[in-house]
């Protein structure tokens, strides 16, 4: 069968039918590793009496203070990065896969409404008060803005990267064992570096990043079977929903431009020149008869 992508069949679109094939194997039992590792973690705190909030920040400030240190010795890089946990962001620079790929959008959009789900449940729930509203902020280095809030655990720029690449990563593994090995270290690297960030901007614990990006990739795991399970989002392959795209990369635009007028960002106009290019390539692809 075949699904259409814009005025292409699957046939001519590699990319589309590398994640369809990619998400129809995936078992189950995918979902035991980062359960686990969350069972762990819990395990962790509680042999180290570390359930209460003094006890969560106080086993982790001393490795907080050194990451910190560490993190934070390139600013710059540092704050770019971070802002790839911005979900506007990282799907303005992956807009263009909707052409390409949708079957990988529709897992996107519903691993992305899972995850910020997760991310306000969790953040209420265990009500942790950020590194400058319980520590000292003059003994660590804080970039960009000074963030004081009760909502640090977990760590929802974590969440948002980590969502982001499972739902990639997934979806254009490779064949091959050896270059599956590489492809699946390469991207959780990546994400663990820009989730990072957030400990080198002072805004979060080591154990938030940890617990956010594994919450992160059982969202990116929910949203694969979820598109498998249902069709909700099938109608995004299809050329005459185009004009909502349309719609959608205008209004993302406009929003960016207005960070790039108040930051200057170098990773903002990335997302902007994406969000042009894709907005280009839909309307001549759906002004074609």
């Amino acid at each position: 069968m075949t699904q259409s992508t814009g005025g292409h069949t699957d046939a001519n679109n590699i990319l589309n039918i590398t994640a369809i094939g990619n998400y129809s194997r995936l078992k189950g039992i995918i979902f035991i590793l980062p359960l686990s590792l969350l069972v762990l973690l819990a395990l962790f705190l509680y042999i180290q009496d570390s359930f209460s909030v003094s006890g969560y920040i106080g086993i982790q400030k001393e490795w907080f203070f050194f990451l910190n240190g560490q993190l934070s010795q390139l600013p710059g890089i540092e704050y770019n990065l971070a802002q790839l946990g911005d979900a506007l962001i990282s799907l303005s620079i992956l807009s263009v896969l909707i052409i390409y790929a949708p079957k990988f959008w529709e897992a996107l959009i519903s691993a992305s409404l899972v995850s910020a789900i997760f991310s306000a449940i969790f953040k209420k729930l265990f009500s942790v008060p950020r590194p400058a509203a319980a520590l000292d902020p003059d003994s660590f280095v804080i970039i960009g803005k000074t963030l004081s809030g009760n909502n640090s655990l977990p760590s929802g720029h974590s969440i948002t990267i980590f969502t982001i690449i499972t739902v990639i990563m997934f979806a254009f593994m490779p064949v091959k064992r050896k270059y599956k090995l590489i492809w699946i270290i390469g991207i959780l690297l990546i994400g663990l570096v820009i989730a990072s960030t957030r400990i080198g901007l002072g805004a979060h614990y080591p154990l938030d990043v940890i617990t956010g990006s594994i919450i992160g990739y059982l969202c990116g795991l929910t949203g694969i079977f979820i598109s498998r399970k249902f069709r909700i989002w099938s109608w995004i392959g299809e050329k005459k929903y185009y004009p909502v795209f349309i719609l959608l990369f205008l209004v993302c635009s406009i929003i960016v431009t207005g960070k790039i007028i108040n930051e200057n960002l170098p990773i903002f106009y990335v997302a902007l020149i994406c969000l042009l290019l894709s907005l280009y390539k839909i309307s001549k692809i759906y002004v074609q008869k």
